[in-house]
């Protein structure tokens, strides 16, 4: 058993260092567990490639496996009765885009800090989006804009929220009515992960004859909003999850004139957590953070 959840953290971290941190132990404790492991599945599971460990073929077909296993083996040895979430050790992967760990992360970590000292948030990426993470166990949750996820996950919207525009008190915008013809004419800069600069905004002023110039993608709110506070650029957040850390950076906010779908943002995991006591604990914390 103890391979095994060796194995799970291992293959989750691609890295003995993070593993023996994910399990409170040393680097060459680690090292042995995973020489063990080896030995018992004739397989080296994780090679060198340059600087970094890639798992083997085997290893790949056993993740799920592992993963499933030592989940199973956890809710075995869970005691039943009423949880007492100060007694838990455990730590979840959540998966949530730059924006929303800004704005609802602190408040997320207070909530679970409070109640459960040891539980641990792991805040990953949108790296994972569209993968098989969540059926994987290499995420826990899933929260923001669900979309590609695997048909068997559970999702819950928790609510809904709308685009703005936002600059620098300095840019033209910030005064005045904004019409599409201003808003267009202004430079902007989009966030994406994989440097897409088209959008909802772009069909919206193309129905009226428009076209916006993108002069930079951001693979980040944080470093779009830094750019429109030094810069005359025009940018996008959320209205109710981004104005905390608009306020902050000393930006502006404007209503959009177009008619842009709204924001659902919810959460998604996997249906084997569906019953798990601690996760579904977890899941109301956020609820409790995120919902008006």
């Amino acid at each position: 058993m103890n391979l095994l959840v060796a194995l799970d953290a291992l293959l989750a971290e691609n890295s003995v260092t993070a593993a023996a941190d994910r399990l409170h132990t040393s680097a060459p404790a680690m090292s042995r567990t995973l020489a063990r492991i080896r030995r018992v599945l004739g397989d080296p599971v994780l090679v060198r490639a340059g600087r970094h460990l890639v798992p083997t073929p085997r290893a790949l077909e056993l993740r799920a496996e592992v993963r499933a296993l030592v989940e199973r083996a956890h809710a075995v040895l869970t005691p039943a009765g009423d949880l007492d979430p100060a007694t838990v050790t455990r730590s979840f992967a959540v998966q949530a885009n730059d924006g929303l760990v800004a704005v609802a992360g602190t408040r997320l970590i207070a909530a679970v800090r409070a109640e459960a000292p040891g539980v641990t948030l792991r805040f990953l990426s949108e790296s994972l989006e569209g993968t098989s993470a969540l059926r994987d166990g290499r995420v826990d949750l899933e929260i923001g804009v669900i979309g590609h996820v695997e048909q068997e996950a559970r999702v819950e919207q928790l609510l809904t929220d709308r685009m703005v525009g936002v600059v620098r008190p300095e840019h033209p915008l910030a005064r005045g009515r904004v019409t599409p013809r201003r808003l267009a004419a202004a430079d902007h800069v989009v966030v994406s992960r994989r440097g897409r600069s088209h959008g909802p905004i772009d069909d919206r002023l193309a129905e009226l004859g428009l076209q916006r110039r993108v002069v930079a993608t951001m693979p980040s709110l944080s470093a779009s909003l830094l750019m429109a506070r030094d810069m005359d650029v025009v940018c996008l957040a959320s209205a109710s999850l981004g104005s905390a850390t608009v306020k902050a950076l000393g930006l502006r906010m404007f209503e959009l004139p177009l008619d842009l779908p709204p924001l659902a943002i919810g959460m998604a995991w996997h249906p084997r957590n569906d019953a798990d006591r601690v996760h579904r604990w977890l899941r109301d914390r956020v609820r409790q953070v995120l919902r008006p």
